[in-house]
This record gives C-alpha cells, sequence and structure tokens, in this order.
C-alpha cells in the first residue's frame, strides 16, 4: 500500500508530463512499491534523459530545491536535480551512467526498452522494470537491495 501522500505527487507530476514528450519513469523504492515489491518508500525517483532532467526542471521550477546539473560520483553520473513537492523528495536524474569493473562507464539507459507501465489510482504510471533494477543495483555495488529484488522477482514465478 503507497502513502497516499506520495499518490497525490505522482497525480501532481503525472498530470503536468502527460503530453509533454518527456520520456520519465519511476524508479528506485517508489518504483519498486507500485509494481507490488513490500518496501517503504523515502522518496521519489525520476528517471530520464538529459533533456528531460531539464524540461522536468523547467515544468516544476516552482518546487526546485536543487537546480538540474551534471555531477559525476565514483560510481555514478549523471543530469542530477530535487524538488520537494507537498514535502515529498522528488529526485530528478538524466542520462545515468554507472561506472563498470573495468573503469570506463555504462551505455545510456535505454528507458523505452526497460520501462513497463502500472496502472495505480487511476494513473499510468512508468516504471523501470525490476529485472533492469536489480541488475542496475548490482553494478552500483548495492547488493542488499539487489538481493531482496532477486528474492522478491523468484517468489513470483
Amino acid at each position: 500500500m503507497i502513502d497516499r501522500a506520495y499518490l497525490d505527487v505522482l497525480r501532481t507530476l503525472y498530470a503536468r508530463l502527460s503530453g509533454t514528450g518527456v520520456v520519465w519513469v519511476v524508479t528506485g523504492s517508489l518504483g519498486f512499491a507500485l509494481q507490488g515489491v513490500p518496501v517503504t518508500p523515502h522518496d521519489i525517483d525520476l528517471q530520464t534523459d538529459a533533456g528531460g532532467a531539464y524540461a522536468i526542471a523547467r515544468l516544476f521550477a516552482e518546487y526546485a530545491v536543487r537546480p538540474v546539473a551534471f555531477s559525476s560520483a565514483a560510481t555514478i553520473r549523471s543530469h542530477f536535480g530535487a524538488l520537494a513537492i507537498a514535502g515529498i523528495s522528488v529526485e530528478i536524474m538524466g542520462d545515468i551512467q554507472k561506472r563498470l569493473p573495468d573503469g570506463n562507464w555504462d551505455d545510456l539507459v535505454d528507458l523505452e526498452r526497460h520501462r513497463r507501465v502500472v496502472e495505480v489510482a487511476g494513473m499510468q504510471l512508468p516504471v523501470l522494470s525490476l529485472e533492469y533494477e536489480r541488475e542496475a543495483y548490482v553494478q552500483l555495488g548495492r547488493t542488499e537491495t539487489a538481493k531482496m529484488l532477486e528474492e522478491w522477482l523468484r517468489g513470483q514465478d
């Protein structure tokens, strides 16, 4: 069960992003919960391409707490930004790349390929497939989350 406050913020995001042409997905813990995984989300993570990240930032400028800008860390790089809508943190990530074991960066995520749509509260919400999410968490070295997703997926067979 997803908290009503999250559904309200999703409704705001969905209404404003529908029809814009921005390719986006809900990812992270809320994306898991939207697909039935029993987790409690603590924020909303939106993944898109670089242009989409800046478009989302413009569309929701009144909620901005951190402007979208390119940032790179040891294991991940992206065009990151953040919003706060009704007290809920919304993280924006555009053109995410993860560092490979050989030190190179992986290819940009093909959101269309890994996107699934779930119907929740009358909305057709785009999410990343749990199989892709599991692989991404393995690549980031977040093995606990990857293992949890793997066990949940195995239980769905």
